[in-house]
């Protein structure tokens, strides 16, 4: 492990992905002394050598932001400098599906051999009610000997990063900001004032932690209505997205979704997980939370079974035939393909015979069953090589007229395309 010299800052973010990576930034941006910590020495060098890994920060960005002092470490003992600590790890589900929280466990460990009296601690790691409390200020406490509230300030602020949004950001996004006790929220306050416009207090920690699950869920729930009504009108005949287009034409009183092959990416798919494991364990049965996962686990397997059908049609035989997803990234405009349906879509075409490649001009390598698939980097060729293209993720790279006069036929997912040889979900 390399060791830096000790000099004391502003504050050390404890990791450097999609949130972290992002808060240092901005933080440093308003001139705190700011350092990050990460446990990959991998993200480290390419912070270190003006290299971002996340989408949502440019190389450009890092650079001024070494240019302005800031630095990156795998060391942990910067944290000892530091009069802020915030956490950012990531908070994901075990193979069992409950919640991991592992890495938060970790961080605030490394945290309280290191805790100095007046120091803030922060948790922005989305997580359900009662982590700040019942997790972390007990791993605090008994690993420093201090108390929160007395000898040090321990705080809870949900992160609302949303990758690849070009309008709001972290100092533009309102901020919710919560405390073991009134004095922690004032110290909370007072440090993310020097950078972000607008706070919004909550009453305590457990409130903060389910607003942001309360977020993620209703998205999550909504996107499930709309996919199984997109479901019954398949079934029904009826046009899905002229019904959507009609709906949201009303003003007031309807947010408008849309359907899709699933969801992904690291929110959605798993803060709702964390709050049924929560009410769970408390003996609550959240009935909604159970009926939207059945729904959205369905999707991949619609797609693809709807894709199969119209291999059937267009060649007879679905095995054999060349399948290109265009789009494999949870969201338009980002590399990140984690939990991202495309990964379901393509098993079951594999392993209905179909040999499936993709494009995706954001993601370099993509596994689909422990081997990755071919990537096309030449679009129009793919295309005329393909007999089925399925439209996942409406990139905004990608021309709907081009992809419309494709000679392929077409799966989108999306209802972006029109033709005579498109068919929509």
């Amino acid at each position: 492990m390399e060791h830096v010299a000790l000099m004391f800052v502003d504050l050390v973010v404890m990791g450097l992905g999609h949130v972290g990576l992002p808060l240092a930034h901005r933080a440093s941006q308003a001139g705190l002394r700011t350092v990050g910590l990460d446990v990959s020495e991998q993200v480290v060098a390419g912070v270190r050598g003006g290299r971002s890994p996340v989408g949502g920060v440019a190389d450009q960005d890092v650079a001024a932001m070494l240019g302005a002092g800031f630095t990156a470490t795998t060391d942990p003992a910067v944290i000892s400098t530091a009069q802020t600590v915030v956490i950012c790890v990531p908070t994901g589900l075990a193979p069992d599906g409950t919640p991991d929280l592992s890495s938060v466990e970790a961080a605030t460990r490394a945290v309280a051999s290191r805790l100095r009296v007046g120091m803030l601690v922060v948790l922005e790691s989305t997580s359900y009610p009662g982590t700040t409390q019942d997790v972390v200020r007990p791993l605090l406490e008994s690993g420093s000997g201090l108390r929160a509230g007395d000898d040090f300030h321990l705080a809870y602020s949900p992160q609302r990063i949303d990758p690849g949004n070009p309008v709001w950001n972290v100092g533009n996004t309102p901020k919710i900001v919560s405390g073991c006790t009134e004095l922690c929220a004032k110290y909370a306050t007072a440090f993310y004032r020097q950078f972000v416009d607008d706070l919004v207090i909550a009453r305590g920690t457990q409130e903060a932690e389910m607003a942001k699950l309360l977020e993620n869920t209703y998205r999550y729930v909504n996107i499930a209505l709309v996919n199984e009504v997109a479901l019954f009108c398949h079934e029904s005949g009826i046009d899905t997205w002229d019904v959507l287009h009609c709906a949201a034409t009303k003003p007031f009183g309807f947010a408008p979704f849309t359907p899709g092959p699933g969801v992904g990416g690291h929110c959605i798919p798993v803060d709702p997980r964390y709050l049924a494991a929560r009410a769970a364990s408390q003996g609550f049965p959240f009935r909604m939370l159970a009926a939207a996962h059945e729904v959205l686990g369905r999707m991949p397997g619609h797609v693809a079974g709807r894709a199969l059908r119209l291999l059937t049609e267009v060649r007879g035989d679905p095995r054999g035939a060349r399948v290109l997803l265009l789009g494999v990234a949870y969201k338009p405009g980002v590399a990140d393909v984690r939990e991202s349906p495309a990964r379901p879509v393509a098993e079951a075409l594999c392993a209905a015979g179909a040999e499936v490649g993709y494009h995706d001009p954001y993601v370099d390598t993509f596994t689909v069953g422990g081997r990755p698939l071919p990537r096309a980097t030449d679009l129009p060729a793919a295309l005329d090589a393909s007999d089925l293209a399925i439209l996942l993720q409406e990139h905004p790279c990608y021309d709907m007229n081009a992809l419309s006069r494709a000679r392929c036929a077409l799966l989108d997912t999306r209802g972006k395309v029109a033709g005579s040889r498109v068919t929509l979900l």
